[in-house]
């Protein structure tokens, strides 16, 4: 059969985005998604992320990394997904939609950009590497000084693989300060396997880690990633962080049509 498709990108965190209201596509298996996000011999992106109709909801978003297996929550794709339902006339400049860790409010700003409320998130745990959260997907983030000359593979996957982490996975952050309310990211992805040029929930997770650090009550974090610049702005409350809203760039890269048996 022919599969349309839409190839968005937020910050350099790349995704097939394909309009599953019709349910042309079954849930796909393993080996479909992976071969989808090949970079040689498929589409090419770090995730595939079916829109789908919802009772409740303007849309529901599933998401699959590039290993083929569905996965929690992508803030990057979130914003992605926002904008190619904006470009389908399925909502106008605001809707709700339901995401893999529950509904999401989202706006398309007129610069272009998509600002998304993230889910509320504890206090980051602080552990030997240094503070663990869920921020829709499970982090780590780790401080470092010069950010530039790691090995973000190699020492990311070392800490994915730790016998804390090994069933479910983490994603590695790893995060310097800069000026001010500047904050410099890099983020090893599970499920990718790699580093990714950006990471919505990661940069959510170094936000509110360097909030909690800095023990701000309210803030706002300009953060800088290989693919780009996002914004967090959040809220604390007691021992929970809310109104949380990550914003930046969703850019349509190309559309096309390619064959799947």
């Amino acid at each position: 059969m022919t599969l349309s498709f839409d190839k968005y990108q937020g910050t350099g965190n790349d995704f097939i985005l394909i309009d599953n209201r019709n349910k042309t596509l079954s849930l796909p298996g393993t080996v479909l998604v992976k071969s989808l996000c090949d970079r040689r011999f498929g589409i090419g992106g770090d995730g595939l992320i079916l829109l789908q109709n919802h009772p409740e909801y303007d849309f529901e978003m599933i998401y699959y990394n590039s290993d083929g297996n569905i996965s929690t929550m992508c803030g990057n794709g979130g914003r992605c997904i926002v904008a190619f339902a904006n470009a389908l006339d399925v909502i106008s400049n605001k809707t709700t939609f339901l995401g893999p860790d529950g509904a999401h409010k989202a706006e398309m700003l007129p610069n272009g950009e998509v600002r998304l409320k993230m889910k509320n998130a504890g206090l980051p745990k602080v552990v030997s590497p240094g503070y663990e959260l869920n921020t829709g997907s499970p982090h780590l983030v780790v401080k470092e000084k010069n950010i530039s000359t790691i090995n973000v593979r190699d020492k990311g996957a070392k800490f994915r693989h730790e016998p804390a982490y090994e069933n479910e996975g983490i994603n590695v952050n790893f995060m310097q300060r800069g000026e001010l309310n500047e904050l410099i990211v890099r983020t090893y992805e599970r499920g990718v396997e790699d580093e990714t040029y950006s990471c919505g929930t990661g940069v959510t997770a170094c936000a509110i880690t360097a909030a909690f650090l800095d023990n701000k009550q309210e803030a706002e974090y300009m953060i800088r990633t290989l693919g780009g610049t996002l914004a967090v702005s959040l809220k604390r409350k007691n021992t929970e962080y809310r109104d949380i809203w990550l914003t930046g760039p969703a850019k349509l890269v190309f559309s096309g049509e390619i064959e799947i048996s």
